[in-house]
């Protein structure tokens, strides 16, 4: 009975243990697709940046494989990435970025002086940003 007892426990506290936060909630694979949605609207909006595309294409495959090395299921990964909710959460965090980086909508300029700052920080967004 108390060898029972012990494997009810054991199970238990591994099942909790397993537990995996929503995809939203793990910095590296937010926080990249994120820095993939800013550098897109910078490159959309200053005619003297482009995007380092394929790059781009790259980090999001590698992202897929990584949640799925964290024990995502695909249908996890692909509920995070088509929910209209965590796209619209996502677009509101880059909006906001871009505004506490000093960009005004309709303003080109303000894209591109964002845009070559990330470039010159050589930080992820600026990894997926060239001049022309």
């Amino acid at each position: 009975m108390r060898a029972m007892i012990m494997a009810l426990i054991l199970s238990l506290t591994a099942g909790i243990a397993s537990a995996k936060p929503p995809l939203r909630e793990v910095p590296e694979i937010d926080g990249t697709i994120l820095a993939v949605g800013i550098a897109d609207e910078i490159r959309t909006n200053c005619p003297d940046i482009s995007g380092r595309l394929a790059k781009a294409y790259r980090t999001v495959l590698s992202l897929k494989s990584r949640a799925r090395d964290l024990g995502y299921s695909n249908a996890e990964i692909d509920a995070y990435r088509k929910s209209d909710a965590e796209k619209a959460r996502l677009k509101g965090a880059r909006d906001a970025y871009l505004r506490q980086g000093g960009v005004a909508q309709g303003q080109a300029a303000s894209y591109c002086d964002l845009g070559r700052v990330e470039i010159e920080k050589g930080s992820q967004i600026g990894a997926l940003l060239r001049m022309n």
